[in-house]
């Protein structure tokens, strides 16, 4: 009995240190756009996927067939979601602009496109997993590729101190 259960302990991690191998670096870098860190700095990605791993790894005996990705990557996307949420609340607290190449976006957004892009999560699925109207997803991801696509100009410099600084 005993040999039987470390037997089976045994091929449980074996399983799942193959699925990390595999999966760890896309997760990671669906969980750096997500917090729009830069890839070399992201420390609040890295505590993400360490989460969600924990998350599938408690999990794997009861998945039955399910595939182990999906379950990181719903848990991964709405762990963010309930921290953007607590983080900025209703109220949109200011935040500071993240760097990353998705900085610009909103979290919802941010989640939004990086699951129907970066991920190919369909419409439907995606509204399912964030519990919002298909059309509201539609019209997060299009917002969110509009603003990427054509971002705001930058503010035009000041010509009057440029021309006090040339007067003698």
């Amino acid at each position: 009995m005993r040999e039987r259960h470390a037997s089976r302990n045994a091929r449980r991690a074996r399983e799942f240190e193959a699925f990390v191998a595999g999966a760890a670096g896309r997760l990671l870098h669906a969980a750096t756009l997500l917090t729009a860190e830069a890839p070399d700095a992201n420390p609040r990605a890295r505590r993400l996927l360490a989460l969600s791993l924990a998350h599938t790894y408690a999990y794997w005996d009861r998945l039955h067939g399910e595939d182990p990705y999906d379950r990181a990557r719903q848990y991964l996307a709405t762990r963010f979601a309930r921290e953007a949420w607590h983080r900025y609340g209703v109220l949109g607290r200011a935040r500071r602009r993240p760097v990353g190449p998705l900085g610009p976006l909103a979290p919802q957004e941010r989640l939004v496109l990086v699951l129907r892009l970066y991920e190919g999560v369909a419409e439907e699925q995606t509204a399912a997993l964030l519990g919002l109207p298909a059309e509201r997803v539609r019209t997060l991801c299009d917002r969110a590729t509009a603003a990427l696509l054509h971002p705001p100009p930058a503010p035009a410099r000041p010509v009057a101190s440029e021309a006090k600084a040339a007067t003698p």
